[in-house]
């Protein structure tokens, strides 16, 4: 009679490894081998069944520091080959709101790391739209100022046009790239001559860390802001994905999702997206960033976002965290498009042989 018994445990690494197989030495040899295929064969079965499966997270921060590192490489050698010069920002803020100083400190402070001269110019609450307008003339005038950021929201007490203001903005300094200008170019695929927005180029980024190449993917972006959706559509489009836009009014938003190779989600709405709408294997690419009530956190809350993270990471083949992944992309690509704009104004204003 014949006895065959395993046992299976899952390793640190999430693979099933096999713990013990014996057969009973009752059976002839012909039978043990016998038993032992169909053993096999269950087993290999079994694990396909069984096997946990995880996606690779593809971090921002680790992704941002090699951006970071090599914006400095590009700084010290501006400096090296022009004695003086250094790469010039301004965040321009009007009024005082909490979030708005958090970001703009992160982003001085990567300015600061990678040696870029960043100033932050801060008008109260009252400034009246003319007043705005001219701070933003007199930058886009300045030669030492190679970058210029509008905070948005504005912070004021009168009426202020944001589109107004943001067209204000220099399109060569417009490091946002959020002036209709830099978004016409982009949405005609003239990548080399305008800035793309901030966010969609580091979630561009953290695609390329994936080794998946976009073109010929289908890719879905959830979301259709000025900042993250619409020129997100732009950029997938003109790296050659076949590319479907969803918003709020979408009807059929998870069969669409389960289409998706590729998957870009800026809706703002806290885990909207959930893991079974994902087809196995997807690249997704989170840029919500959400507050949700969490008793064992002492504020009272955490950051999640727009995807429900514990059920897309059973499926997803890639996955980036929230926080630490599109949110400190954002600030590095800003460093970058600000780099750039140096680059291009010394090429613009160098003597000519």
């Amino acid at each position: 009679m014949s006895h065959l018994s395993f046992s299976i445990c899952p390793s640190f690494s999430g693979i099933w490894v096999l713990v013990s197989l014996s057969l009973s030495l009752s059976v002839c040899l012909p039978d043990m081998f016998s038993l032992a295929v169909t053993s096999h064969r269950l087993l290999s079965s079994g694990y396909q069944q069984i096997r946990c499966s995880m996606a690779t997270v593809v971090s921002g921060s680790k992704t941002s520091r090699l951006v970071r590192e090599r914006l400095k490489l590009q700084v010290k050698e501006m400096k090296g080959l022009f004695s003086g010069f250094r790469p010039g920002l301004v965040v321009l803020q009007v009024g005082d709101r909490d979030d708005s100083n958090l970001y703009i400190s992160s982003k001085l402070r990567a300015a600061t790391e990678i040696g870029i001269e960043a100033k932050h110019l801060r008008l109260p609450k009252t400034t009246r739209q003319e007043e705005v307008l001219q701070h933003i003339l007199s930058i886009n005038e300045n030669p030492l100022v190679h970058g210029l950021i509008v905070q948005l929201p504005l912070d004021s007490v009168t009426s202020i046009d944001s589109e107004l203001i943001t067209n204000a903005v220099c399109p060569e300094k417009d490091v946002d790239g959020l002036s209709c200008i830099n978004a016409g170019k982009l949405s005609r695929g003239d990548l080399d001559h305008c800035f793309i927005p901030c966010t969609p180029s580091g979630c561009m980024e953290l695609i390329r860390q994936t080794g998946v190449s976009v073109e010929g993917k289908q890719a879905v972006v959830i979301g259709r802001s000025k900042i993250v959706g619409a020129p997100m559509h732009d950029l997938l489009l003109w790296n050659h994905a076949t590319v479907t836009s969803c918003h709020s009014k979408t009807l059929d938003l998870p069969e669409q999702v389960g289409r998706a190779d590729i998957l870009v989600v800026g809706a703002g709405r806290a885990e909207m997206v959930r893991g079974e709408w994902l087809k196995e294997g997807v690249v997704v690419i989170d840029c919500g960033i959400n507050h949700i009530a969490d008793e064992t956190k002492a504020s009272g809350k955490r950051v999640v976002g727009d995807v429900h993270y514990a059920s897309a990471n059973q499926r997803a083949g890639f996955i980036t965290p929230v926080p630490g992944g599109v949110g400190p992309m954002t600030v590095a690509m800003l460093m970058e498009n600000t780099v750039q704009s140096a680059q291009h104004f010394i090429l613009k204003n160098q003597p000519r042989r």
